[in-house]
């Protein structure tokens, strides 16, 4: 049986040395944690890894509820958030919006601190209205500070951004994790092309979120990224900017396409993924603030007809031929259309998905201790000799 904890010393001793100011703070979007931070959750979650494969407990918590508030629907990033927060301990407890009082009009102030007396976490999605999820995460993150400074709450709960209109911190995290996995290291990733595509798909509406947080994160490591799309999905400016000071700052590159082939040329790594065009996410808020159902209807037709114009942008056999070497490391957060498996067509082709799927596959199980590894930095003032104690102890997961 392979030895997970050997390697756990040293990543202790880099969790010791990493600058990093996590407690009694949230995640809500990466480009608001520094270099060295980001590197913190992604030792913290190796080491919780290799403590989880070596049977070793990783309860930190004796009691807790961690809350799930997803306004959009998700099968990875609920499950992952449900594995973290039971693999540390805690019991989740999810809130239905359709049965609490927010649906009667209570406001977010009452609410979050209503569901945080012995909460240590709250995780929310809110990822489907431009200008809205990262306001709502941040209205409950300061009900939470006044709740705290009031003492209504004995501690200050963790929110936890689990995705938003602007960025999706677990899932690109998790992406980092796998791609250091993948290349032996965040150093190797300097030089290499990343190739962040818009993909066609005849689903309506997936959220601008990933590619924002792919191209701002990847960015700060040197890497060549090149964002494609067809004209009319551009991306939020604010993570436009980021993105070019980032590959400025990290001696990198950032540019911008709207021919694929060109993009995925000489690529190291691509990304082709379909989202909204930029208009449609706008107009959808400005519709579901209104409360207009018969516009949002015809706003997804008009918005699917957009993107049936653009059938041809598909990662296939002849694309991935001229990445480097013709074997460009395919990312994807899941689930991909599929073309001749769940859509007749899609964002990618049957053969070149499952060429990859196993890596797809390991891309995604890294979230749940990413995921956990935000928790532990959030509520703990020194996780490093949290992680010791674990390490040392070696309590048995089999009781």
């Amino acid at each position: 049986m392979r030895d997970y904890l050997s390697d756990i010393p040293s990543r202790l001793d880099t969790l010791r040395r990493l600058n990093y100011q996590f407690f009694r703070r949230d995640f809500l979007l990466t480009w608001h944690k520094t270099d060295p931070e980001i590197e913190t959750v992604l030792t913290l979650a190796d080491i919780l890894r290799s403590l989880y494969r070596s049977n070793i407990s990783c309860r930190v918590f004796q009691t807790g509820l961690a809350v799930s508030f997803f306004r959009d629907k998700s099968t990875r990033t609920r499950l992952a958030y449900a594995s973290a927060c039971d693999l540390l301990g805690l019991t989740v407890q999810e809130m239905e919006e359709e049965k609490s009082q927010l649906s009667h009009g209570e406001t977010i102030r009452e609410t979050a601190n209503m569901i945080s007396f012995l909460s240590e976490v709250v995780g929310v999605r809110d990822d489907l209205y431009l200008g809205r999820g990262n306001k709502f995460m941040l209205e409950v993150a300061q009900a939470l500070d006044n709740g705290f400074r009031e003492q209504v709450l004995n501690h200050r709960p963790a929110v936890i951004n689990l995705q938003c209109d602007l960025d999706h911190p677990t899932q690109t995290l998790s992406d980092l994790f796998h791609l250091s996995k993948y290349f032996g290291g965040l150093d190797k990733l300097r030089g290499k092309k990343v190739a962040m595509s818009w993909a066609y798909s005849p689903s309506y509406g997936k959220p601008l979120s990933v590619p924002q947080g792919i191209i701002a994160l990847l960015s700060r490591f040197g890497t060549e990224v090149v964002l494609a799309h067809p004209e009319g999905y551009e991306l939020v400016d604010e993570t436009l900017e980021i993105t070019r000071k980032n590959a400025e700052k990290s001696g990198g590159s950032f540019s911008v396409t709207n021919d694929m082939k060109k993009a995925f040329k000489n690529a190291d790594i691509v990304y082709p993924k379909s989202w909204v065009s930029l208009a449609a996410a706008k107009q959808r808020t400005v519709l579901y603030d209104a409360r207009d159902q018969a516009g949002l209807k015809e706003l997804e037709k008009e918005a699917l007809a957009q993107n049936a114009l653009h059938k041809k942008w598909l990662c296939d056999e002849d694309l991935m031929a001229g990445t480097r070497d013709g074997n460009a490391l395919y990312l994807h957060c899941l689930p991909a259309d599929v073309q001749g498996l769940n859509c007749k067509e899609g964002e990618v082709t049957m053969g070149v998905f499952e060429k990859y799927r196993v890596q797809t596959y390991n891309e995604a199980r890294y979230k749940a201790y990413i995921i956990a590894a935000m928790i532990i930095l959030c509520r703990f003032r020194d996780p490093a000799r949290l992680m010791d104690k674990l390490f040392r102890e070696k309590v048995s997961r089999f009781g």
